[in-house]
């Protein structure tokens, strides 16, 4: 690894209205580095990713690029200086196609006219460089799977060939064979001297890819080491300030009667003659690779995608779900992979956490406000959302906490079955901890919760049973305390059939 110093920040502090996000951090990167930064959300991380982006300004501290002095005033800005960011939130636009995302806003043009054969020759050269031949440049965005989208996200910035590439969790809607691909693509990078951030809260990859490691908490850095002189637990404790432990373990929940009961579903989509119950008191972790028609489950379950043949029964009863509304008056709620999906960014908190049951509390078409704020505030108490503060613009808050909000919003419709699809995706390790202990509160107080993770420590941690999809099918269903690691993957995969 070079010892250049392609990027070096000194006492960089950063203030908004009432907190102080970033307090003195220092942080370098070198040529050909894969430099970890981790901590909760909340800590700083986003914040600092987004000063060396040019998406904020520090109050205070210097930043060098190449041993210089620079102001990095904008993401154009910092985009002409060689940096470019992959974020987490993913900003492409659904209804353009994967080569125009790809080259958008500097499209090849031929007599000032854009060049679309051109465009379209140029983008299979960049999805062939990432060996995603299988994508057609021309589909659209909103076609493709999370993974998929990521995947493109990744390859429009590489367009820009920076010099400093800085990745927020990039591989959270990643198959392990996708996230094998991204990891040779890093390592090509950084035999041309480039120097990658690398944000994530999966710190299994984070050591097998990354040099040093970088802990920030309480917008303080505590720590910078060599990841090979640190292990998991010490990260741990560096990053919340205490033993987190196995407190999300599973208990020994007996499930009640059936709550949902899906027979025979079948759907355009994939699924093919999906059974499975999910009982009172109980959360049946529903585990499979991407593809493997875990979320199409999720989807036709709550009326987003058509349903070919099958039936589902809540409570016994037959229910005929063919929209979202009428899965709420069903008693379901879905949890969708992606939280932007399920919150209005520029509303408050208790705005969002009512959204859904506006009903409630209105009386002859007028919303009662009071009433409204109480139960809000009551939902922003119980599952601790942090700062407890119901009139706060939602997009204010961390990660872990807007996924509180989420389900806070689904539990004051009242649903009886819960729906998540990757509850923890993008949150840390205190954050999951804590979902996990609201999905088992929930689960004792007699919901039914169908939880969905491509994580086999999730499902192990948190669940009572767990079901494996392949190809459109459950293909196992077994107590967690029968289940492995290994043996889910292996069924997952479809390399093991289950007995």
């Amino acid at each position: 690894m070079s010892a250049a110093a392609l990027l070096k920040m000194e006492g960089i502090v950063k203030r908004f209205p009432g907190v102080v996000a970033l307090k003195g951090v220092n942080f370098d990167l070198h040529a050909g580095e894969v430099h970890a930064l981790l901590g909760e959300n909340g800590a700083g991380k986003s914040t600092l990713m987004k000063i060396i982006s040019g998406a904020l300004a520090p109050d205070e501290g210097r930043v060098y690029l190449d041993g210089a002095p620079v102001t990095i005033a904008s993401p154009w800005h910092a985009q002409s200086l060689g940096i470019s960011t992959v974020y987490q939130e993913l900003s492409l636009i659904p209804s353009l196609s994967v080569a125009e995302n790809i080259f958008l806003g500097r499209l090849p043009r031929r007599r000032g006219i854009v060049d679309w054969d051109a465009v379209g020759a140029r983008a299979r050269e960049v999805l062939r460089e990432l060996d995603l031949e299988e994508l057609d440049p021309w589909w659209p965005v909103h076609r493709l799977r999370m993974a998929e989208q990521q995947l493109v996200e990744i390859a429009r910035v590489l367009t820009w060939n920076p010099k400093i590439l800085l990745l927020d969790e990039p591989t959270s809607a990643l198959s392990d064979h996708e996230v094998q691909r991204l990891f040779a693509i890093i390592e090509r990078l950084r035999g041309r001297g480039v120097g990658i951030i690398y944000v994530s809260h999966r710190l299994a990859e984070v050591r097998r890819i990354a040099h040093r490691v970088t802990v920030l908490r309480d917008g303080r850095r505590i720590a910078t080491v060599p990841m090979a002189e640190v292990s998991e637990a010490e990260l741990v404790r560096m990053m919340v300030g205490r033993d987190v432990g196995d407190r999300f373990a599973a208990g020994a929940a007996r499930a009640g009667e059936p709550l949902l009961e899906i027979d025979g579903l079948a759907t355009p989509t994939g699924l093919d003659g999906v059974r499975l119950t999910v009982g009172r008191g109980e959360v049946l972790g529903l585990f499979g690779l991407i593809g493997s028609g875990r979320t199409e489950l999720a989807r036709a379950l709550f009326g987003l995608d058509p349903v070919t043949r099958g039936s589902v029964r809540v409570e016994g009863r037959p229910v005929d779900i063919r929209s979202p509304e009428d899965a709420i008056r069903a008693g379901l709620a879905f949890v969708t992979e992606d939280r932007r999906q399920g919150l209005v960014y520029p509303l408050t908190a208790g705005e969002n956490v009512t959204l859904a049951s506006l009903r409630r509390f209105s009386a002859w078409g007028l919303l009662r406000r009071r009433r409204e704020a109480r139960e809000a505030e009551a939902f922003v108490k119980r599952l601790r959302v942090h700062p407890p503060d119901p009139r706060r613009q939602v997009r204010f808050f961390s990660g872990g906490n807007q996924q509180k909000v989420v389900l806070a919003k689904w539990l004051c419709t009242g649903a009886r079955i819960l729906i998540l699809d990757e509850p923890t995706r993008g949150i840390d390790v205190g954050a999951k901890a804590e979902v996990y202990q609201i999905v088992r509160q929930l689960a004792e107080e007699g919901s039914g919760i169908l939880l969905i993770s491509s994580d086999p420590r999730e499902v192990l941690a948190v669940c009572d049973r767990v079901a494996v999809m392949y190809r459109g099918r459950v293909v196992a269903e077994l107590p967690v305390d029968q289940c492995t690691e290994e043996s889910l993957m292996s069924v997952a995969s479809g390399l093991e059939v289950p007995a």
